[in-house]
């Protein structure tokens, strides 16, 4: 609904010559009723919006002369009416004038992932890279929240076996998960993710066989980075404590009545040398998905607080490509000037606006992509 100023004459015209005289006449007579005078500011501002085709100056910039009887107040309605008509008719425009929607990746916070996108973020306004201060300059990560801030929570509602307080329960400690699992210090640091391993039902013996291997012996197979972010902590350190992310959980009644809830994640970890006074930052970015099953007791052999696995793939750029060490072994430029290109399709790894079921199913048995941006 739009929120109507002052009258500043009919249409919006000026006020005519003979009215303004009998104002003065009566005024200087103290006539009483004598019409106040009408705001100076508000016929400026009203001709100006009638001449002017360009955006009107953001309200909250505006600096209001000194009142004069009272009509300060009007003045500053006035501009704001027209600022929220601006801001209903076109949302997109307003917040590129407040420095917002550059794509850039400096601009306002994105809010968290709702939905899947349809496309991917657009690309950066400046081809300046990161620096130890701004290690995600030029990235659309820097609009991106802050570990778990990035992560889309649903509403909790009954489902399957849980009641509404439940599946509240269980989506918290799913994203704890997350956060013992890609978002640790210790973890990204290498150290083996025990809080995330205890999260997780050590009655599937499958799984409970993969952890095993993977930590002892990594391959294709069995590698721990399917489920964790880790970084060999002689060769690489991150830059700062901030993981910017990007995702959202979503869940649905399983089988048996269970809960299963579905995480796609994407992470980006800036990271420079391990060498004192490395300043060349690289960016490393795992996209994650991971399916679990919260199970009904009664129906599943599970212990309590821990989740079932149904499914985990990962995604990764600048991690690392058949080098299954357990690590995410990111190149510098030395590196990235003497390597091979891949031999698999071009990924835009900011982009989620395919699925991670469509987006393994185009890199098949193609070995190592390349990434177009990161």
């Amino acid at each position: 609904m739009r929120r109507a100023g002052p009258d500043v004459g009919k249409g919006g015209e000026s006020i005519p010559d003979e009215e303004w005289e009998r104002f003065l006449r009566d005024a200087e007579a103290g006539t009483r009723g004598a019409p106040e005078e009408p705001s100076a500011r508000a016929r400026m501002v009203a001709r100006r919006l009638r001449e002017e085709s360009g955006p009107p100056e953001p309200w909250r910039g505006h600096r209001p002369a000194p009142r004069r009887r009272g009509k300060g107040w009007y003045v500053v309605g006035l501009l704001a009416a027209v600022a929220l008509v601006v801001v209903a008719l076109d949302p997109g425009r307003v917040s590129g004038w407040f420095g917002g929607g550059s794509g850039g990746g400096e601009g306002a916070p994105l809010g968290v992932e709702s939905a899947r996108p349809d496309q991917p973020p657009p690309t950066a306004a400046s081809a300046q890279g990161p620096t130890p201060e701004r290690p995600f300059r030029g990235s659309p990560a820097a609009r991106w929240g802050d570990g778990t801030a990035g992560i889309g929570m649903p509403e909790a509602r009954a489902t399957g076996w849980m009641s509404k307080g439940q599946v509240a329960r269980a989506l918290e400690r799913t994203r704890d998960f997350l956060a013992a699992s890609s978002l640790d210090p210790g973890v990204l640091r290498g150290e083996r993710p025990e809080k995330a391993i205890a999260s997780i039902n050590p009655h599937q013996r499958d799984v409970r066989d993969y952890l095993a291997a993977a930590f002892r012996a990594p391959s294709r197979e069995n590698d721990p980075l399917l489920l964790f972010s880790r970084f060999e902590g002689t060769e690489v350190r991150l830059v700062g404590d901030v993981v910017k992310t990007r995702g959202r959980i979503t869940y649905r009644e399983g089988r048996l009545g269970a809960v299963e809830v579905t995480t796609d994640v994407t992470y980006v970890y800036p990271v420079v040398r391990a060498a004192a006074g490395s300043d060349e930052v690289v960016r490393t970015i795992v996209r994650r998905e991971v399916v679990m099953s919260w199970d009904d007791p009664e129906k599943v052999f599970v212990e309590p607080g821990t989740f079932s696995l149904v499914s985990y793939k990962v995604d990764s750029t600048n991690g690392g490509c058949d080098t299954f060490t357990g690590y995410l072994t990111p190149e510098f430029g030395a590196e990235r000037a003497t390597s091979r290109p891949g031999d698999g399709p071009a990924v835009d790894p900011y982009d989620r606006s395919t699925s991670m079921e469509t987006r393994m199913r185009e890199a098949g048995d193609a070995g190592c992509g390349s990434a177009t941006r990161s």
